[in-house]
């Protein structure tokens, strides 16, 4: 005894705590200024203060990365004032940092207790683990790990000690620089089978990151084992937990959950020095908690993202049609035991949350499928493990929550089969219906051969009164639009399009309104009129312009729209003296807003719509310069299963027209992806896509924007009427958006949910390849709109009009 104490004191004696040592012995004071660090100088222990703040805090942070990263702080809501406050550990096992009055701030009290005659050694692991363990057992009776902060590393579990009851969950920070408990927190819920969720204040279910299923998380298709790292995951009558363990030492990875509650993995680059962002589980609207409600399947490929399952109904048919999903579906026929049942496949999906479920690992598909069969409140089954052939039973009971499509390619998408009411229709009763349906079609054709030879006849039958009606748009006088515009006075008239003249008006209770009138002599007519009345009647969304109503009477036909006092986007932009009134924030926002407006008709209206022709010039400005979508005459609406379409005729304006479109008449949504890309290179520059000129080389604004991305000079495209109003990171964010959207081959483009997405600082896209329609050699001054076959041509047969602003 008397040499073991003697070896002690000895190591107390030759070990200070501003050595570099990686543990802390009983007696011995880390002082503020002093650190330990782990073996291979990983990880550092100490105090330290965030930046423009003196409050102190002890944590553990990478030792060799600058700036510094914080992993780990045990004073989390109580702040040290000053540099005067120390840690120390006790003879019992436990650190306690004292104030500088010797006021315990924080401890570390295990309930482990230990050995007989043992002394504790507290130490710091190249893991990033501190802990503290008896000299005699090397047992641990107390870990870090076990009280994880905002960040995730590589061996450290989240999950639930069974036998004591103790959580090891995720919990964010306030800010970035105040490492007090945040809102959000990821935690293992063992009810049913175990999955991991992201929740909000405690109440508010964000995102379910899903159970581990031998391949990834059910709830997330990008973190699963890979080259980097393999996953743990442990489920028994002691433990369930799941952690990471990394392949390779020399990697430095975390998972954190950031003060906005969006769980990002990052990866450390030595070459570039800055951590980057490996994956992001929450990717999209379709990530987020039950986002379609039970039964609901989410696509973010879809427009609109949800859709009820086959066999499933909306449960409230006008809140889904306003795109409010939150209801969710029903099914079409309750289940009814005594009448028997079937199983419907489903693939490739996110599984539902598993909250309401059973689960057995050593049961067969098969096996499952005769257990939920004989259990009237089963709903669904599944194999728990995707390995191979699969095996495990997972069972729901009661609605499915949180379904969505898996992303095209990933593994990840899982089988499900929902168990569905057997169809015992009568053969007799089938054979009716078809003949029913049969004489209904016939009776349809005929109808729509009588309207398709009225309409040939007599193009205004498209616009009549009953049909207008239909469309719930109010109609206007032709008495009323005439006192309006002053008898369409050159003074009240705003400018003029392929479609006319567009006059401004002042109705009778004095609102402002745009009058835009069809010309006899106009390239566009009724078609284009429909069209318009068609696509915008029934969408509403901030950012696009607003159809108050139209007239048709004798040979006028006129469509009223809220008026925009400031016109459109190209009065600004394309004007020596106007654009110095555009800085760079309300540009910011204009391409922020056009972005919206463009999710909306791609993915989020009630119809999918193609606009087809994205201008500055159809960018139209309220009093406050939100920037609406307009001119509808030439979209296109898609069905829900349509993602591309042929035409033999190619419309919209040259400079904005993508290559695909242009060279084959294909459009798609990634048509206007392109023409959003051009709007986003002219916002930046000031500059046209068409007659853009460059003293060095041939190219139009597009390829001048390549150039300089590629000689790493991207900030050079900034229009000079900016001054110092633009902020770099945005501007490099935007030329990226930019230059992605632009891109030669449509598969390459993001979708505007990715675009919108990376505007707002989430997520990131992958570098842009070369554009298309970079280069051109001659430059109209005029900006050309285009309707031309799909045949050979020649510029005689290209229309080109001169557009005024409105």
């Amino acid at each position: 005894m008397e040499l073991h104490s003697m070896i002690l004191l000895f190591i107390l004696i030759t070990h200070s705590a501003s050595a570099s040592t990686d543990t802390i012995f009983p007696k011995q004071t880390l002082k503020d200024g002093d650190t330990i660090v782990s073996a291979a100088e990983t990880f550092e222990l100490g105090f330290f203060s965030f930046r423009n703040s003196s409050f102190r805090y002890l944590g553990i942070w990478y030792k060799k990365i600058t700036p510094r990263t914080v992993v780990w702080v045990a004073n989390r809501d109580v702040r040290l004032l000053d540099a005067s406050s120390m840690l120390k550990l006790n003879n019992d096992g436990n650190l306690q940092l004292l104030s500088v009055s010797n006021t315990l701030v924080w401890s570390s009290p295990s309930s482990i207790n230990l050995a007989t005659n043992s002394t504790p050694v507290a130490q710091l692991l190249d893991s990033g683990n501190l802990v503290i363990r008896d000299d005699i057992s090397n047992r641990v009776v107390w870990q870090s790990f076990d009280h994880p902060g905002d960040t995730w590393l590589p061996g450290m579990k989240i999950g639930v000690e069974r036998v004591k009851g103790v959580n090891w969950n995720l919990t964010s920070w306030k800010t970035i620089d105040d490492p007090s408990f945040g809102s959000y927190t990821v935690w293992m819920n063992i009810n049913g089978y175990p999955q991991l969720y992201n929740t909000k204040d405690e109440s508010s279910l964000q995102q379910r990151i899903g159970y581990w299923n031998g391949l990834g998380f059910s709830g997330v298709f990008v973190l699963r084992s890979n080259n980097l790292y393999t996953y743990e995951f442990v489920l028994n009558e002691e433990n369930i937990y799941l952690r990471f363990i990394l392949k390779n030492d020399t990697y430095r990875t975390r998972m954190i959950l950031n003060p906005e509650g969006n769980f990002v993995q990052l990866v450390w680059n030595d070459s570039t020095q800055k951590w980057l962002v490996y994956s992001s589980p929450l990717q999209d609207a379709c990530d987020r908690y039950s986002f379609c409600g039970p039964y609901g399947i989410c696509s973010i490929n879809n427009s609109p993202a949800c859709s009820c399952s086959e066999g499933f109904e909306p449960k409230l048919p006008e809140e889904w049609s306003a795109a409010d999903w939150v209801n969710g579906c029903k099914r079409r026929r309750h289940l009814n035991p005594e009448k028997g049942h079937k199983f419907m496949k489903f693939t490739d999906l996110k599984l539902p949350d598993s909250k309401t479920s059973w689960f057995n690992s050593s049961n067969s598909l098969e096996e499952c499928k005769i257990l939920c069969a004989n259990n009237d409140s089963c709903t669904a089954f599944a194999s728990s493990d995707i390995r191979g052939a699969g095996s495990g039973c997972l069972m729901w009971f009661g609605e499915l929550m949180d379904i969505r499509e898996a992303p095209q390619g990933d593994v990840s998408g899982q089988d499900i089969y929902i168990k569905m009411a057997r169809d015992k229709k009568k053969p007799y009763l089938k054979v009716t219906l078809l003949i029913v349906s049969t004489v209904v079609m016939l009776i349809f054709a005929l109808i729509l051969y009588s309207w398709r030879r009225k309409k040939t006849s007599n193009n205004k039958a498209l616009v009549n009164k009953d049909q207008k009606q239909d469309s719930d748009l109010p109609l206007f006088s032709l008495n009323e639009v005439v006192k309006a515009t002053n008898n369409f006075s050159i003074g009240n008239k705003l400018g003029q399009g392929g479609f006319g003249a567009v006059y401004k008006g002042v109705l009778e209770e004095g609102a402002e309104v745009a009058v835009k009138r069809l010309s006899k002599t106009s390239r566009q007519g009724i078609v284009e009129f429909q069209n318009e009345v068609i696509c915008i009647a029934k969408l509403q969304h901030r950012n696009l312009v607003k159809l108050l109503g139209c007239c048709v009477e004798g040979e006028e036909m006129m469509l009223i729209y809220e008026y925009m006092p400031n016109k459109s986007l190209d009065f600004f932009l394309f004007d020596k003296n106007n654009s110095l009134s555009l800085d760079w924030p309300q540009r910011y926002h204009i391409i922020n807003g056009i972005a919206r407006g463009l999710l909306y008709l791609h993915q989020d209206s009630r119809l999918r719509i193609i606009h087809r022709d994205l201008k500055a010039s159809n960018i139209l400005l309220d009093s406050n310069m939100n920037p609406k979508l307009s001119d509808f005459g030439l979209a296109r609406m898609f069905k829900e299963y349509e993602t591309e379409a042929n035409t033999n005729n190619v419309v919209g304006t040259l400079g904005y027209i993508s290559p695909e479109y242009a060279a084959n008449g294909l459009f798609s949504l990634k048509s206007d992806v392109f023409s959003f890309g051009v709007l986003v290179l002219e916002i930046m520059s000031g500059k046209k896509n068409r007659g853009f000129s460059h003293q060095t080389h041939q190219d139009n604004l597009l390829g001048h924007a390549w150039r300089l991305y590629k000689e790493a000079k991207p900030l050079e495209l900034v229009d000079v009427a900016l001054g110092d109003s633009w902020t770099a990171s945005e501007v490099l964010q935007s030329i990226h958006v930019g230059l992605s959207c632009v891109q030669q081959h449509a598969d390459d483009r993001p979708s505007m949910s990715s675009v919108v997405h990376m505007l707002g600082g989430e997520g990131a896209l992958p570098p842009p390849k070369q554009p298309g329609f970079f280069s051109e050699i001659t430059k109209p001054e005029v900006e050309s709109t285009l309707i031309m076959p799909q045949v050979p041509i020649s510029i005689n047969k290209i229309t080109i009009t001169q557009l005024d602003a409105r």
